[in-house]
């Protein structure tokens, strides 16, 4: 079934059911989604967008339990990582630690790059071949330590 359709399904559940947090989740999805759907009038969404969307709103969730554990605001801290763990629940998981630096090595490799100069060409290289599998920013994060400042 497309993420699409299992969102919805899912918000039907948890309506019928009265389950409110995860029904806000599933809503801030679809609404998500739904957007996307009006900016090229399409009918559905694609399982690549919707993976897009979701990564997108992973990422908001963790900007914001950041922000309200730092504001010491623990409640909303506490709904937004409830929401949270309703979004990793449609994205596929992400490589592990050691993965991600072999998939950076290769990508350096193939790059040729040289010096941390060469970040982007890097990026773009494992981007390119491992786009919905790898956390960019742990990506970066190995691509900086291998690479000599230049």
């Amino acid at each position: 079934m497309a993420i699409f359709d299992q969102v919805s399904a899912q918000m039907k559940d948890a309506l019928k059911a009265g389950r409110k947090l995860e029904l806000q989740a599933l809503r801030s999805i679809r609404a998500g989604f739904l957007v996307r759907m009006k900016e090229d009038g399409s009918e559905t969404v694609s399982d690549e967008d919707c993976l897009a969307i979701l990564r997108k709103l992973d990422k908001q969730r963790r900007e914001s339990i950041e922000a309200f554990e730092g504001a010491g605001r623990t409640e909303q801290a506490a709904a937004e990582k409830a929401e949270l763990e309703i979004i990793l629940a449609f994205l596929p998981k992400l490589a592990d630690e050691a993965t991600t630096r072999g998939w950076v090595q290769s990508a350096i490799s193939e790059s040729g790059a040289k010096s941390a100069k060469d970040l982007g060409r890097v990026m773009g290289a494992l981007m390119k071949a491992h786009k919905a599998d790898v956390d960019g920013n742990l990506a970066r994060r190995i691509a900086g330590e291998l690479l000599p400042a230049g």
